[in-house]
Formats: C-alpha cells, structure tokens, sequence
C-alpha cells in the first residue's frame, strides 16, 4: 500500500485578522496543485468557518488545531468534535504545546483522539521529545509512552479500523519547535521506524501502511532532506506555513 504524501501549516495562533486568514488561505490555495500531495491548513478555532468557506471547491484541506475530548459540557473555552465537523476535516490532536501549556496529558490526548475518529474527523497525532530526553537518549522511549496510551484506547474503542485512511502521526522533537534547529533526516527516519515498529510489536497494527511527518524548524530551504528521509511521508509546518511562497516550496519539495 502506498501511504499518502502530507504537508500541513498549523497557523497556532496567527495571523491576527480574519481579513488575513482569509488572504493567506487564498494565497495557500493558488499554490502548486500537485496531485501526489495532500495539502492542509490548520487555522485558529476563530478562524475555521471562514477559511473553510475561502479554501471551498479547493484541494486544500481545513484542519482543526485541537478539540475537547468531551462532546458538550461545563468546558469554558473548549470545542467539540461536532462543533468544527462542519468546517474541518480533520484535527490535530497532543501537539506539543497544547501538552506544555494547556496540561495535556497522554491519558487526555488518547481520549481526544478516540473523540475525533469517532466523531468522524481524521486525526493527526502529534508526539515528540523534549531537549533533555533527546540528550540522554530517551527519544524511542518518550515515542513509546506516548504512543501506547492513544494506541491502546483506539483498540479499546474499535477505532483501530481502517486507520490509514483516518489517522497520520506527527513527529515533532519539542527541541526543534520554533528554534530554527530541525532534527536531521536520519533522527527523523530513525524515530519514525521506531513508531511504526511500536504499532507492529505491540499492537499488532501495519505500521508501514500509517503516514508519518515530520514537524520542527521545517523550511523552504530545509524540506528536501525530509521529504527524501526515509520513511517520512510529509510535513506538519509552523511558521513557515505563514508565508505562502515559502510554504508552497515545501509542498513541491515534496511533490
């Protein structure tokens, strides 16, 4: 089976209007058309409706940037899966920085990933490890506790159907996040062998049928070496997503 090729810009928290989401979803969306590579953007939650409706009839697909892992509450702030189906096709879920700043755990992230694939939505699961845990060598390690609780509630769930159609995992080393400093190619084949042989050995899952990117410091300049990496399938891009230009060389590095 031939995995799909992905490049995903995950805005965060930009741009800062609505007139600019819309101008930069529509600068992203007369980009390359190459038809061997999938495109997403992944707007702010304030900015979904309107960046969807401006990427309609487009081959750019609408990501959400997280949801709730609960379908309606007392949850101030939160989103739910039914809330952005409309205008999302699919969502992040653990990125790193919803896990520092907004106390994800692997327990919540699990459960948010059950969420989106049972509500419909694909998901991209973001996993990584931090400076100190690269440093000493614990990189399959993080991967391994990380992976196994999301893994383990799909089983739980009977969401392990049909995953390579549904559900991407993101590598992205906290340390090269926004530092201008990306993993090397080889560090991020060697994660993504470790993941794929994680699904395999514990899970029993066809680890090489599931896409694996690569995210941190990703650029323009940059992208080839992932996109010739063996056993990376794409790339989850952050602020070089913001550039349009630049964001469509790496799609072609890709293509």
């Amino acid at each position: 089976m031939t995995r799909k090729r992905l490049v995903i810009g995950n805005w965060k928290m930009n741009p800062p209007t609505l007139t600019a989401a819309i101008d930069l979803a529509r600068r992203v969306a007369r980009g390359p058309a190459m038809r061997d590579v999938q495109v997403g953007v992944a707007p702010p939650t304030i900015f979904l409706a309107a960046v969807a409706d401006a990427l309609r009839e487009t081959p750019v697909v609408v990501y959400a940037q997280d949801v709730s892992a609960h379908e309606s509450g007392a949850f101030t702030g939160q989103v739910s899966v039914s809330m952005v189906s409309g205008f999302a096709a699919a969502t992040l879920v653990g990125h790193s920085e919803m896990r520092r700043y907004l106390a994800d755990d692997d327990q919540r992230v699990a459960a948010k990933l059950v969420r989106a694939l049972k509500g419909g939505l694909g998901a991209v699961l973001c996993v990584g490890e931090r400076e100190d845990e690269f440093d000493s060598g614990a990189t399959d390690r993080v991967l391994a506790t990380q992976l196994t609780p999301a893994l383990r509630a799909l089983r739980e769930a009977g969401e392990d159907r049909a995953l390579p159609e549904r559900f991407v995992v993101a590598y992205e080393p906290v340390w090269a996040i926004g530092t201008g400093r990306p993993a090397t190619a080889e560090h991020a084949s060697a994660a993504a062998k470790t993941i794929r042989e994680l699904m395999r050995k514990d899970f029993g899952l066809d680890g090489s049928t599931i896409a694996i990117l690569y995210g941190g410091s990703v650029s323009a300049a940059g992208a080839s070496q992932f996109a010739k990496a063996e056993g990376i399938d794409g790339a989850l891009v952050g602020g070089a997503s913001l550039d349009a230009q630049a964001f469509a060389d790496i799609v072609r590095a890709f293509s």
